[in-house]
């Protein structure tokens, strides 16, 4: 049974029009057929059920008004049973009802209208004589329904064309065609609009007036809002829908505060807000300064009006408390709802994953699958970030499944662009190009998003610029994104690249937004080009904190201190990473009171220190040994729940540089996931205490675990048995790094066994080894250890080999002559000593100052040579004055031999061990750091500040330790003063650079064993004393 028909051309006559949707010769059983069971709690089920009826009698003939509600209840239902609504139109043509009588007519155009038949409405409209502003509304409002918002508008000037009188826009048809303008993003057409809703008068009206200002708020731009603020001051009457559009449309444009100020005049002028303002509203508080306290506020006005039990008002809630992390309020108002809808779903479990709470998003998807409810797109997009923010690969790829196996959702753009992204942050660039490809609807967002997943590694440079090129030739066309991709990549590929994207965003108009200024600033950054990105700075004429913080770091970079500094004083707003550039940029040149003071002016301003702080801060903590300072960022670290990998490697690597293993085994046994990191600084840890065996044995666990060693850890791995003097150990590992890790080996690597080699007495193969170094590998370390070896195995050939090679790499480094000089006067080549004297007078080289400093009682004290400004100087020789008298007592035989070593015994032991004796009230452990050795040649003004060397220098020196050692056999003054425990580990390892006078170290400790062994007896202590390892023994 055919029931349908469409027109073949507007022209058709009344007749063919009436034969078109004539039922055929049994319409009665069809529209009963056709017709549902009366259902009297549906909207027009009544008048469909009086209509079977009516049909049932064929005495009585139908009313106009009667087929006219019969239609309209015909729209209202679902397609299936709009055939009715078409055979009804049938019978009322055939009946003469449609030309007769125009309500029939503008039921019949809405049901089309409704149902998408625009065509159909048309015909309708163009068969009636006089068709009034209803009519045209109703054609302007299925128009703008399907999207045709020009068809909308040619509509709306043909309205205005057909003359005055009742077809004349009235204040419905404003209101239809204004949102339309809205929609369409015509601000101007939408401005034209209402030049004619000023010249009718209707920008009183209320209806008018809230479309125009809903309109304006949409459209956006500079002025747009003042003319949303101009039609809302115009509204004669204005009802609750008006101030909903005006404070929706500041909000829109992102003046929040304004928009919490026209809600305090809504209800200031008597106006109750309603469930759509608390909905707008809520939101806008978590963009405030103060977004929690006018939240609460919200939340009060909510509760004491009784909107709380509205849904959409609960969904705002619960969106604004998550925003402000505050998820065990979201928790209580989703456990309280009666009704969710999947808006509520999603809503927590976004603020899941906003907050950090990825396995509870997953549970409350879990959660939401079994109500029965269906996911959105919106839900899996936060699935998917999930997954990304953790890089749970595994569980993203069982959402891309769940995907697949509903078609619908691989319709949603949207939900495509998420999984491109997603697997752009997993570094699956093949996946996400994948996924790119099965994007039915690519929008530049698609496009956007495969082009930065191509930015997270050099080797997708190429498919960058070929999809680039692609989508310069579609329909898409590039935005800010896109140019700050193009910037990104330019950052890999060189200079002249930068300078061609910076070209090409200066030819497309984007160096105007400050996100691409900012994004060509890093790249000059990037390309280490600091002159560029001055000039280019010094010409921004919008900067934000982005902009300043990309220069810090570009100082941050060229160590330029004092520039940093200008731009850090002159910004008005400081966020984290400000402060963080300059802790960083004052802890890695050494200024480390700086740094920690930078620290804690950080937190004086109401800001709280993040996983980038502590580590920064760790370094400077480590340049000055500090073990108390250590300890309080760890304790910062455990009260603010700061649980990250990286930083726990920091921390075992602090406390190892401080000297305290046993806690960074601790830190490094209760890690919540032991990485390459964690393994590497342990390891670290135990190379830099002469603990190789051990840190073989811990290398050989995390081979076990599958962990994939690099260079850093195999690096570490050499310099431990460096230390220990395992040198078939290290051949072995170094053999090992190609042909079993598959690692070629670095400079580090080369360096590292020419060490291992010349320190194990090895020194004609250590040289060998040197020259044969690939072009890659050879460097200043490998050369400089081979010449530090050759000092203390007195070596002068290899000796000046290894020299002639580091004064043609590095000619004004001062300490390889000062070695040569040393092995020259240990042979006694007097005239080869002076030479190299004159050639370091003739560069004007100066030795700097040696400085070493201690910790007690958590005060730091420092020692500088040939400096007499510590308070405790005159002390400190007493106490050396008393011990060498003692030595004087104890050895009167040999009163030669002991004047010739007294400067040998007061520069061995230093000032800082003396200071200690001479403080003997206290009871903490010590730490000693002898940095550089003190030299009479030391120039020292007054103003130096000890400059802390690379990390492996901050050992306990030979020397000092024996000594210590001594003390546990001294009595009980000396032990209780230092708070000495004993020597359980050998923490001596030397350093290539600046060896140490073995012989002298020995000879100086062997006067001190004498003199203080004699005091031990004469405490009492005698038989104890006499039972232990001699000072010279235990040093050997």
């Amino acid at each position: 049974m055919r029931i349908r028909a469409r027109y073949s051309s507007p022209g058709c006559t009344s007749n063919a029009y009436a034969a078109a949707f004539t039922p055929p010769r049994n319409a009665r059983r069809a529209l009963h057929a056709a017709a549902p069971a009366p259902d009297h709690s549906q909207r027009g089920g009544a008048p469909l059920h009086r209509l079977r009826r009516m049909l049932g009698e064929s005495s009585l003939r139908l009313g106009a008004l009667e087929l006219a509600a019969a239609i309209r209840s015909a729209s209202a239902l679902p397609d299936g049973a709009r055939a009715l609504g078409r055979c009804l139109h049938g019978l009322a043509v055939k009946a003469g009802r449609v030309a007769s009588s125009a309500t029939v007519a503008k039921a019949a155009m809405d049901m089309y209208g409704r149902s998408g038949s625009l065509a159909d409405a048309r015909l309708v409209f163009d068969e009636m004589a006089r068709p009034d502003a209803v009519c045209w509304n109703i054609l302007i409002t299925a128009s703008s329904r399907r999207g045709l918002f020009e068809d909308a508008f040619v509509l709306f000037r043909s309205m205005l064309a057909s003359g005055a009188g009742q077809s004349m826009p009235t204040a419905v048809t404003v209101a239809v065609i204004v949102p339309a303008c809205a929609k369409w993003r015509r601000l101007r057409t939408g401005r034209s609009v209402h030049g004619y809703v000023v010249k009718a008068g209707l920008e009183s009206d209320t209806l008018c007036g809230n479309a125009l200002v809903s309109m304006y708020a949409k459209c956006g731009g500079s002025t747009a809002i003042d003319d949303a603020h101009g039609a809302f001051s115009s509204i004669r009457c204005k009802d609750v829908v008006s101030w909903n559009s005006i404070v929706a449309g500041y909000i829109e444009n992102g003046l929040f505060q304004e928009a919490l100020a026209l809600f305090g005049q809504m209800i200031s002028e008597g106006f109750l807000p309603n469930y759509s303002t608390m909905a707008n509203i809520l939101p806008v508080c978590s963009f405030t300064k103060f977004g929690w306290y006018y939240g609460k506020q919200m939340h009060g006005f909510v509760v004491r009006h009784g909107l709380e039990m509205d849904i959409s008002v609960c969904n705002a809630l619960m969106a604004h408390y998550s925003k402000v992390i505050e998820m065990k309020v979201v928790e209580s108002i989703f456990t309280s709802m009666d009704v969710r809808d999947t808006v509520t779903w999603n809503t927590i479990i976004a603020g899941y994953v906003m907050n950090g709470y990825h396995d509870r998003a997953l549970d409350q998807f879990q959660r939401l699958l079994s109500t029965g409810i269906a996911p959105d797109s919106v839900s899996f997009i936060s699935l998917l970030t999930a997954c990304a923010q953790v890089g749970d690969v595994k569980a993203g790829m069982g959402v891309h499944g769940y995907i697949i196996q509903r078609p619908a959702l691989l319709q949603e753009t949207s939900l495509m662009n998420a999984l491109v992204t997603f697997y752009s942050h997993c570094d699956k660039f093949y996946d996400a190009f994948h996924a790119f490809t099965d994007i039915l609807n690519k929008d530049s967002i698609s496009w956007n998003a495969i082009l930065s997943a191509c930015t997270s590694s050099e080797q997708n440079i190429e498919e960058f610029f070929t999809l680039l090129r692609e989508m310069c030739r579609g329909v898409n066309q590039w935005d800010s994104v896109t140019v700050l991709n193009v910037i990104h990549v330019s950052a890999f590929c060189g200079i002249k690249m930068v300078r061609e994207a910076h070209g090409w965003s200066l030819r497309v108009g984007y160096t105007g937004e400050t996100s691409v200024a900012n994004a060509i600033l890093d790249a000059y950054v990037k390309c280490g080009y600091s002159q560029d990105a001055r000039l280019f700075f010094s010409n921004l004429a919008v900067r934000n904190i982005v902009t300043d913080n990309v220069m810090i770091s570009c100082y941050l970079k060229s160590n330029s201190i004092e520039d940093a500094e200008v731009i850090f004083n002159h910004m008005t707003e400081k966020d984290l990473t400000s402060w963080n550039l300059m802790i960083q940029l004052y802890a890695q040149n050494d200024m480390d009171d700086q740094a920690l003071s930078m620290f804690s002016h950080l937190q004086s301003e109401g800001l709280k220190p993040d996983i980038v702080s502590i580590t920064n801060i760790l370094e400077a903590c480590i340049h000055l040994c500090s073990i108390q300072l250590v300890r309080q960022c760890h304790a910062y670290m455990l009260r603010a729940s700061l649980e990250d990998i990286h930083l726990e490697g920091a921390l075992v690597d602090a406390y190892s540089k401080c000297g305290n293993i046993t806690n960074a085994y601790n830190i490094f046994l209760v890690s919540s996931k032991k990485d390459l990191v964690t393994f590497t600084a342990m390891i670290g840890c135990y190379a830099m205490h002469g603990m190789a065996e051990e840190a073989v044995e811990l290398f050989s666990e995390m081979l076990k675990l599958d962990i994939r060693p690099d260079h850093v850890v195999l690096t570490t791995l050499l310099s431990a048995c460096r230390h220990a003097g395992l040198v078939d150990a290290g051949i072995k590992i170094f053999k090992s790094i190609r042909e079993m890790h598959g690692v070629e080996p670095t400079a580090e690597h080369y360096a590292c066994m020419v060490d291992l080699l010349a320190r194990g007495g090895h020194l004609q193969d250590a040289y060998r080894f040197a020259l044969d170094m690939p072009p890659h590998a050879v460097n200043t370390n490998a050369w400089g250890s081979l010449l530090g070896a050759c000092k203390v195995h007195e070596e002068v050939e290899i000796g000046q080999l290894a020299a002639n090679q580091l004064f043609a790499m590095e000619e004004v480094d001062i300490g390889n002559y000062v070695i040569m000089s040393n092995i020259y006067a240990a042979d006694e080549k007097w005239d080869r000593v002076e030479h190299v004297r004159k050639l370091m007078k003739s560069k004007d080289m100066k030795k700097p100052a040696g400085c070493s400093w201690i910790e007690v009682e958590k005060a730091r004290h420092l020692f500088i040579a040939s400096d007499y400004n510590h308070q405790d100087r005159s002390c400190i020789y007493d106490m050396l004055g008393s011990l060498y008298q003692q030595i004087i007592d104890t050895q009167s035989q040999n009163m030669t031999m002991m004047q010739s070593m007294t400067s040998t015994c007061c520069l061995q032991i230093g000032d800082e061990f003396m200071f200690v004796l001479a403080r003997s009230e206290f009871a903490l452990c010590m730490l000693l750091v002898p940095v550089i050795e003190p030299s009479c040649e030391s120039n020292f003004d007054g103003s130096f500040y000890p400059a802390a060397p690379e990390s492996h220098f901050r050992e306990i020196s030979r020397q000092t330790l024996a000594l210590l050692h001594l003390a546990t056999c001294y009595g009980s003054e000396l032990p209780s003063a230092l708070g000495w425990r004993g020597v359980s580990q050998d923490l001596y390892a030397s350093q290539a650079q600046v060896e140490r006078k073995q012989e002298q170290v020995l000879l100086a400790t062997d006067f001190f064993s004498a003199a203080l062994l004699e005091r031990s007896m004469r405490l009492g202590f005698g038989k104890e004393a006499k039972q232990s390892p001699s000072v010279g023994q235990w040093a050997r």
